[in-house]
């Protein structure tokens, strides 16, 4: 076909077209209308070496004719993978319901072309117009010596990069879910691009207790074990069911507004008293919720935790003197505080404030490696299996000794958190009991929250809140929760991580019945990015 040339035939249903590519004087006439061209005829010698220009353009004009056409067995003969190519075509048609696809091949990079489809879906009496782009390879047969496709079942649609994955179209997995908050405001993925992964995950779990009816769509059927499918064309979007969430909108639009401010970050909001996620909001490149998924060392903010097990133990008192040297040892591994600083004469009270590592490492050695981890799963509900309505990661503290239990302490090492679970922390904190994070009622599905084994201990809260006022007054988070009014606390952190020149971010503070927590990755001490993220969450109340 002449550069430039268009076919457009079978029936009227199926077209390939070879437009601007200047493919010589192959004819791509017999190609679609079901005439035979080989690019090696009976007898010929066996070629060997890399495909010509001409074998990649006849090949893949060729391939793609008899797939337009949904001559799946023809296609497939074309592949260096006929069974796994042929039922690919042919599904194509029949499970992903395509009634008509017109394919245009661009020019060749070497072996590989790229080429664009404009199909047409049709299911249920509902059509749409799909357009997409993918591209094959070219290569030689290793025992034929013929140009084939080498076949993977990206060549079909992008999208299908996992073994086993499927284009299919029908019936929507569950119903539509218009989200509203506690109080009845929508709440939608265009005004709100952080909810997106959550409000999925609300229609996937509970579109069928909302109400409403599913639509008619074009998805990507993940192979057996898979993440949920992912949908690539909506025919009918269907009545959707209203959903009402712990959310609030107005704390929400401020999370939103407050995670752009830095690249990689992430923050949670909670109330309290009851456990309820007002907001989650994540500014990240690759799209993922680690606001509730992330796992990340927490750097000092671990050390709300720790004071409280310190508290409860009778190790200490926030008014009562603690060491804070320049650095301390723990089983031959060296801990030192921010830029070597020390505190001479100092109650625990001011090393809380001012997040001295060194104080919370020597007392390490006193209250027993065990005890940090128990005091997180009693008090602070970290590792309980959370069920919050949509997933969540629950946080860990892990068996240590030594000089790894020692760094737990300080919130480094091997502990795990994200943001839900260190704004979990801070709300257990102010209230006294942990409430599981929930993000819709439990009784929408009667699912069963975690429970902690009891309460932090009168005294040792009354001690622990009013070192988290402190620290927000007149301590390292003054600075960032300054414009905050009300009862306040804050604690900061900054987490080292290897292969990175600046330290995560951390910050935790609250508001009177609200809490929050953020983290920005590489954003350093814990005041300075995270810290103005919060204040801002907890000035939208």
């Amino acid at each position: 076909m002449r550069s430039g040339a268009k076919v457009a035939v079978v029936g009227g249903v199926f077209a390939v077209v070879a437009g601007g590519v200047g493919y010589g004087g192959y004819n791509l006439w017999n190609g679609v209308t079901g005439g035979t061209t080989t690019t090696a005829s009976a007898g010929s010698p066996k070629r060997s070496g890399p495909v010509t220009p001409d074998e990649v353009a006849r090949t893949a004009e060729e391939f793609l004719a008899a797939w337009a056409k949904g001559e799946a067995d023809a296609a497939g003969a074309l592949t260096d993978d006929a069974a796994g190519a042929a039922p690919a075509v042919r599904d194509f048609r029949r499970a992903a319901h395509v009634a008509k696809a017109r394919i245009t091949p661009g020019p060749a990079a070497g072996a590989r072309v790229p080429f664009t489809v404009d199909a047409t879906v049709t299911y249920g009496g509902k059509s749409k117009r799909w357009t997409y782009a993918s591209e094959l390879t070219v290569t030689r047969g290793i025992t034929s010596g013929r140009p084939l496709v080498a076949w993977k079942s990206s060549v079909i649609h992008p999208g299908l990069l996992d073994e086993g994955s499927a284009l299919r179209t029908g019936e929507a997995a569950a119903a539509p879910v218009a989200a509203v908050d506690h109080r009845g405001a929508e709440l939608s993925r265009e005004k709100y691009p952080s909810l997106g992964p959550v409000l999925d995950q609300l229609r996937e779990k509970y579109g069928a207790e909302a109400g409403g009816t599913p639509g008619v769509e074009t998805w990507i059927e993940p192979a057996g074990g898979a993440p949920a499918r992912r949908t690539l064309l909506t025919l009918s979007k269907g009545v959707p069911g209203k959903l009402r969430t712990t959310l609030d909108a107005r704390v929400q639009a401020a999370a939103e507004r407050a995670v752009k401010r830095h690249a990689e970050s992430s923050v949670v909001a909670i109330r309290p008293s009851t456990g309820e996620i007002r907001a989650v909001a994540n500014n990240r490149a690759d799209g993922f919720n680690a606001a509730f998924e992330g796992k990340q060392a927490p750097g000092s903010t671990m050390k709300i935790v720790t004071a409280a097990m310190l508290l409860e133990k009778g190790l200490v008192a926030a008014d009562r003197k603690a060491e804070c040297p320049r650095e301390a040892m723990r089983e031959g591994r060296t801990f030192h505080n921010l830029d070597h600083f020390s505190i001479a004469d100092g109650t625990f009270a001011q090393s809380f404030a001012r997040s001295c590592n060194t104080a919370f490492v020597k007392l390490s050695d006193d209250a027993g490696d065990e005890a940090l981890a128990a005091e997180a799963r009693e008090v602070f509900g970290i590792g309980l299996d959370w069920r919050a309505g949509v997933r969540t990661v629950d946080g860990s503290v892990p068996p240590a000794t030594g000089g790894e239990a020692a760094a737990q302490y300080i919130g480094q090492g091997t502990v795990q958190m994200n943001a839900l679970n260190v704004a979990s922390i801070t709300a257990t904190a102010k209230h006294g009991h942990f409430k599981q994070p929930v993000i819709v009622d439990p009784g929408l599905d009667g699912r069963r929250t975690a429970s902690a084994a009891r309460g932090l201990a009168g005294s040792a809260a009354r001690q622990l809140r009013d070192m988290m006022r402190i620290t927000a007054t007149s301590g390292t988070g003054a600075s960032a929760m300054a414009g905050v009014g009300g009862d306040k606390g804050a604690k900061t952190g900054s987490a080292e991580v290897d292969g990175q020149s600046a330290s995560n971010s951390w910050f935790a503070g609250f508001a009177d019945d609200l809490a929050a927590a953020a983290v920005v990755e590489s954003g350093g001490h814990g005041g300075d990015a995270a810290g103005p993220v919060v204040a801002a969450v907890l000035n939208a109340r």
